[in-house]
């Protein structure tokens, strides 16, 4: 396929990408009016992978650009819309497209919140897969940017809007296994590399690739297939590992249902862990302080084939979780298990199954992509909207803060410091490439 470069295809000024890569220079625009019978006009960057499912999520609206830095790895899309026109570069599509009015962005980590600011600052509406973006600093600069351009938001933890979670909320609500002091939860990620150095080869780049736009704010290094597509997840400059790639499905019924705001301390355990690469397996520890009438938290994370102990007495042929994750609610007088996405909340004890079977609580869920495109024509905000979603992402990227940090920290939420070790807050904003700054 024949490569398309950022200048040759519209012929844009350098000084003008520059503006566009700081994500800081833009002019305000009002988001577009779109009434609930018209149709949005939407963008999508990152088009392979999971940004095919997102796509498929959206294509009953008007999809009027995509946008991809892989034309290859986005060859399926690309050709499921012939006409659609295509880009590689997230900023000439901003440039030079004037009817766009919402843009999904399914990229790596690091990309998250220069996109998403971005097309934000022109008015756009935004739905943003998980994590939210790379850094603490990141997602509380995107949650105050949706605010002021006052456009409709989404992360992509889908579960959050699915009946699961909101059925544990009912449950745990209910006091049916008392006062909840301690949760279990594990994934089974990584499942790409992880506890690895840096390459040193360097090979070419593939004519499809357009590397330096995928780089992007990442601090320079030569292309190396060792990063994608998908085991970028890996290296910290570009994800946030197995915890950024599940924490914010796993921990999210955690975090709703048990008010869990910021934890105050964390420590980690790992395997393998160095600068640039995340552990090959991790069991984390956030202590949450009491919330009201609800106690002090400690909840526990696995990954890396590590498990929380299986309960005394449980029947070998009950499941906890899912396959791919879960998580124990440890109540006073029960205790519920739930999938990787708040799933199938269930009791351990059968009498107790029975007792909340009787009670014929039904929740409805609702779609997490048609309740952001809701909101985007005026309804009312989706629930992992940003002002919910920058907190509890702040969570998730903390347990990464710990692991990072090597030692146990204190943290302080209200100034988004580490107390104890200053040098860990290095993890919580970092630095960038030469040219990109975060407005």
């Amino acid at each position: 396929m024949n490569k398309i470069t950022r200048r040759s295809m519209l012929g844009i000024s350098a000084a003008t990408l520059a503006g566009c890569a700081t994500g800081g220079t833009q002019s305000a625009t009002k988001p577009a009016k779109v009434s609930a019978n018209d149709k949005l006009n939407i963008a999508c960057v990152g088009v392979g992978g999971q940004g095919q499912t997102d796509l498929r999520a959206v294509m009953h609206e008007n999809i009027v650009a995509l946008c991809d830095v892989d034309s290859e790895r986005a060859a399926t899309s690309f050709n499921n819309f012939p006409n659609t026109p295509k880009y590689n570069d997230y900023r000439v599509m901003l440039e030079k497209q004037k009817d766009i009015d919402a843009v999904v962005i399914a990229i790596p980590d690091h990309m998250h919140a220069f996109v998403a600011t971005a097309a934000m600052q022109l008015g756009k509406h935004v739905y943003v897969e998980k994590p939210m973006a790379h850094s603490i600093a990141e997602v509380h600069k995107l949650a105050a940017t949706a605010r002021q351009y006052k456009v409709a938001t989404q992360m992509g933890n889908q579960g959050h809007s699915w009946a699961g979670v909101w059925t544990l909320c009912k449950m745990i609500d209910s006091g049916i296994i008392g006062k909840v002091s301690e949760v279990q939860c594990w994934t089974n990620r990584p499942s790409w590399p992880q506890g690895q150095e840096r390459p040193t080869d360097t090979p070419p780049v593939p004519p499809s690739l357009n590397w330096d736009v995928w780089l992007g704010s990442a601090l320079e290094r030569p292309y190396n297939p060792a990063y994608l597509p998908h085991k970028w997840r890996g290296w910290w400059d570009f994800g946030c590992c197995a915890m950024g790639d599940m924490g914010c499905h796993i921990l999210d019924a955690s975090y709703t249902s048990l008010k869990l705001g910021a934890p105050t301390k964390l420590s980690a355990e790992t395997s393998g862990i160095n600068n640039d690469s995340g552990p090959k397996w991790s069991i984390i520890n956030f202590e949450f302080p009491a919330r009201g009438e609800m106690p002090p938290v400690k909840l526990t994370w696995f990954d890396g084939g590590k498990l929380p102990s299986r309960p005394v007495g449980l029947a070998e042929s009950f499941k906890l979780g899912d396959n791919d994750g879960g998580s124990l609610f440890i109540g006073e007088k029960g205790t519920i298990t739930i999938g990787t996405y708040g799933n199938g909340p269930r009791f351990l004890s059968p009498e107790l199954q029975a007792e909340w079977d009787a009670k014929k609580v039904e929740m409805e869920g609702t779609n997490h992509h048609r309740s952001w495109i809701a909101a985007c024509k005026g309804e009312k905000p989706s629930l992992s909207n940003f002002d919910y979603a920058a907190p509890f992402t702040e969570v998730v990227l903390l347990g990464n803060v710990a692991m990072r940090a090597g030692q146990p920290i204190e943290w302080d939420t209200a100034t988004k410091t580490v107390k104890n070790l200053p040098d860990a807050n290095r993890f919580v904003d970092p630095p960038y490439r030469a040219g990109w700054t975060l407005g």
